[in-house]
This record gives structure tokens, sequence and C-alpha cells, in this order.
């Protein structure tokens, strides 16, 4: 019996800034916020592209409770010193009324050429993610669950919508955060891959015309980690409330387990082309978890309710190896309230019809992300 991979876990989380008096983007935090924030979370801080934007990771965690804690303190932390500038950290993909055109890039080296390389497209980068690292040691192994674990991303970002709004308007779509994204070269679904070997060849033509400097380079919705030996999901909008990512992270993780299970009994998911896949992807993003996504096996449109009943019942035998299974059940609450993207609206709503203008609607929205944001901490 093939040993099983050790499936530890990381999560990274990406916040957006506001100022607690305008509620809008603060373009230009002072360096001593951040100064502090590396001095108490120890490498576990860092800046984004933006300078509205901070990213916290977990350690390397053997349990979902281990990094509930680790990213309940990273929150806080960012929370409080934040708060001390007159500041705050939103977890949500877009801000509801900010311009991406008011905000200033990070002067670091890195966020320096990926502007030069990607230009009007960078700019444009005021969103935010969740991604989720999941160990997996060896090579072949994460590129086989790579193209297998591909079917259920669509699934993952259902649930997780947190950008209806851009630039003042409803948008119309649960997770604006991904047409923006789909912007820049070298994102959505991965290719399918025979190989490690295979992988990595193409890594090198990239490299070796000069196109990117290494794998970290590829936003695909899921990649292979350049630095670490994990499988990093990458599809998720950040969710508002901290429970809420906790669950995808552990439904992810579970899947993957279940994945290699299969494996290990000589089966496997059946492998569906990108342009299927891409149907869910774009209904997840348009609808989130309320208009359901297309069953391939079946060839019809399966509300969401019961296609994640389907995949909680798939990974039941893994929540209980993980011993997860409260954090796995939390995605029938999210199911059964709505997403951060479904509670931003009904702000917006219940403030117009309150007698707010549309501004103070918006804002009212932003107080309501600063609250969620730090709820259950």
């Amino acid at each position: 019996m093939p040993r099983e991979p050790a499936f530890t876990i990381g999560i990274e989380e990406e916040y957006l800034l506001v100022d607690r008096a305008s509620r809008d983007l603060v373009d230009d935090p002072p360096s001593a916020m951040l100064a502090e924030c590396e001095r108490l979370l120890e490498g576990q801080v860092s800046p984004e592209f933006l300078r509205s934007q901070i990213e916290v990771a977990t350690r390397v965690c053997s349990t979902l409770g281990e990094a509930r804690a680790d990213l309940a303190r990273l929150r806080r932390t960012v929370a409080e010193v934040s708060g001390r500038h007159g500041m705050a950290p939103i977890a949500a993909s877009t801000h509801p009324f900010a311009l991406w055109d008011a905000q200033k890039p990070t002067q670091r080296e890195r966020y320096a050429v990926l502007h030069r390389d990607m230009q009007g497209v960078a700019r444009r980068l005021v969103i935010c993610g969740l991604h989720v690292h999941v160990g997996l040691d060896d090579d072949e192994l994460r590129i086989d669950l790579m193209n297998q674990v591909r079917y259920f991303l669509p699934h993952l970002l259902a649930l997780s919508t947190s950008s209806p709004f851009w630039r003042g308007e409803d948008t119309g779509l649960h997770s604006y955060r991904i047409s923006v994204f789909d912007g820049m070269p070298r994102t959505g679904l991965p290719e399918q891959f025979e190989s490690w070997g295979e992988y990595r060849r193409h890594i090198g033509i990239l490299t070796g015309t000069g196109l990117i400097e290494d794998g970290t380079k590829l936003w695909w919705d899921v990649r292979p980690s350049e630095r670490f030996p994990t499988l990093e999901m990458r599809i998720t909008d950040i969710c508002t409330r901290l429970d809420d990512g906790i669950a995808i992270a552990a439904l992810y993780r579970c899947i993957l387990r279940m994945l290699w299970r299969l494996k290990r009994e000589n089966q496997r998911w059946r492998i569906y082309a990108r342009m299927l896949i891409d149907e869910n992807r774009w209904r997840a993003q348009r609808y989130g978890i309320d208009e359901g996504l297309v069953d391939f096996g079946r060839r019809e449109i399966v509300p969401y309710a019961d296609l994640l009943e389907e995949i909680l019942a798939l990974v039941a035998p893994d929540a209980a190896h993980f011993g997860c299974a409260a954090e796995i059940a939390h995605a029938r609450t999210i199911l059964a309230r709505g997403t951060s993207a479904h509670a931003q609206r009904r702000v917006y709503g219940e403030a117009v019809a309150a007698g707010a203008g549309k501004a103070e609607a918006l804002r009212a929205v932003v107080d309501w992300l600063v609250a969620e944001t730090q709820r259950d901490l």
C-alpha cells in the first residue's frame, strides 16, 4: 500500500485596508503600520502588489483547528494594529466603491516588474483571494491530483463569493474578482499534464525564452507551488467570515485525499475537458450557489445543494480521518444563509430602502465588512 501523503495545510488570506472615517481604501498606509505587523507576526505577513492590500499566511499546520487558531490570530493582529492608525482590514475580494486608478503600487522590485510587464491589466488588481496549500511531497501525485481536482474548483468558488461590487456598481456577478484576474495572462484553469516531467518541460519553455522567471508566474486556479511541496488552490474569493474560509479549506483538503484514495484503489475521477469545467467556473462566478452547476455525467444543471451533499458524502471518510466533519458541515450553513456577496447586496438594499443614498449605502456595506471580518476571532 502506498505511503499516505502528509496532507498538511497552510492558508493565505489577502485583505484590503480601509479608512474607518471615509470607508475608502487607504492608498498609502503608514510604513509604521506594516512594520509593526511584521514585528508581531514574524514573517507571516507581507505587503501585496498595491499598498492598500496586505497578506497573511498561516504556518504549516497538521489540523484544521491549528490552522483556524493561527489564522484568527493573524486577522486579529492586523485588525488591532491597523485600528491604531484609524484603519481596518476587510476580507472581501473587491471594495464596494474604491477606484482602482487611485491606488498606488508597493515599492518593491518584484511588483515594479509586474507593473512594467502587465501595465493597465496589473493596475486594476484591487482584488483579494484565499489560497490553500495542501502538502503533497510526491511530484507525480501533485500533477495527477491537479488534473482531477480541477472539476471541483467551481464548486469551491461558488461557496466563497465576496465580490459583487466594483467601482460603486453592482456588477450582477457574485465574484467579479475572477473577471478582473482573468485579464492577466496564465490565469484560469490549468492545462492537463501527463506527468511532472511534461509540466516541467512546459515551464522550461516559458523560462528559457524569458517569458517568465519561474513557476510563481503561473497564476492558475490551482497549481503546484514553486516554493513548497504543495498543491495550491487559488480560485476562491477571500471569505469575509473566518469560518467560511476554514470550511472551504477543509473541503479542498478532503477532496484531495478522496482523490488520493481513489488512486490507491486503482481508480480515478473522470477527467473532463477544460471547456466544460470553464462553463461551471462561469456559472459559479456569475450566480454563486444560486443557479446550480452542470453535472457532466448526467448532462444537466443540478441545484448546488444537491451537488454539495454529493461532495460531502464523497469526502466523509476523509473528514473523519482529519477530524474536520464539523468544519466541512459548515458549508451547509453558508448555503443556508448565503455568501458574503449575498450579504453585501442585502445590506446595500436595506440601506437604500431605509432612505440612504447610493454613497451612504455603499459605506454601510463597508461597515458590515469591517465588523464581519473581525467576527468570531
